[in-house]
């Protein structure tokens, strides 16, 4: 990432990484020189010039959207042979922050995004996050209502920026006996897919406080099949101490 700019909360980088945007299968940008912008405090977004754009796949709404720090953007519908998505791009030809003048964003979740050869999912992945899966010995006991739900002395510890250590911890090592399956899945571009279980804690149940990955990314494999609990929502003692509840978005 080089030259950084920023306007109140929206900081802007020039990217490096080739960045292709599909639709439908068809191919609607294709770039390496895309603009990494920070306009939310918790994920960023690429902004593409719009040479890199194939142009013929926008066609504007005749709506105007205006941001206080970005300007004002129109919006366009993209449109390919087999596929249209409604209100999926807005263009940016001029406005306060000059490094996002003749570029276009796109909505990420209308289309599917490729960094380099790889497919990402969610949003872009922030260069200054990190995660770190480290095999750890410590005792973690997790407590649910009262009633011990795992107890472990094999965890495996997640560091992510900005959240709480997350303790994943082997499938046998937890009250499988009282969980059942979810239908809920999230996605973490970080880690992949998140499958939940609910709890059901003398006869109360307990909605998606747990989640495990059963094929997570190439670089979270070490937590595959291991499962994690809501630190905001429920009882740790790690070593003999009860854990604080953090204070997340997740809360």
């Amino acid at each position: 990432m080089t030259k950084t700019k920023t306007r109140g909360r929206v900081r802007v980088e020039q990217g490096t990484k080739r960045v292709r945007i599909y639709l439908a299968g068809e191919l609607v940008a294709d770039t390496v020189r895309p603009k990494y912008v920070c306009e939310k405090p918790y994920y960023p977004v690429y902004y593409i010039p719009i040479a890199d754009v194939k142009v013929d796949s926008l066609i504007p709404t005749g709506e105007v959207a205006h941001s206080p720090s970005r300007g004002d953007a129109v919006v366009h519908d993209v449109k390919v042979n087999k596929a249209t998505a409604a209100g999926a791009a807005r263009v940016y030809m001029a406005g306060p922050i000059d490094e996002l003048a003749d570029t276009v964003a796109f909505k990420f979740s209308a289309f599917d995004w490729f960094e380099e050869d790889e497919q990402i999912y969610v949003h872009p992945r922030d260069p200054y996050t990190r995660i770190d899966i480290l095999q750890s010995s410590r005792h973690v006991e997790v407590f649910m209502e009262g009633t011990k739900v795992a107890d472990t002395h094999q965890p495996r510890l997640l560091f992510e920026t900005g959240l709480p250590t997350r303790y994943y911890i082997p499938a046998t090592d937890v009250r499988i006996d009282l969980l059942n399956h979810s239908e809920l899945t999230t996605e973490c571009p970080y880690k992949g897919t998140a499958h939940y279980y609910n709890a059901t804690i003398e006869g109360r149940t307990i909605d998606n406080h747990i989640w495990w990955y059963p094929a997570p990314v190439a670089e979270s494999q070490k937590i595959a099949g291991y499962l994690a609990f809501y630190n905001e929502k429920v009882d740790i003692v790690v070593d003999g101490i009860e854990q604080e509840r953090p204070r997340t978005l997740f809360s």
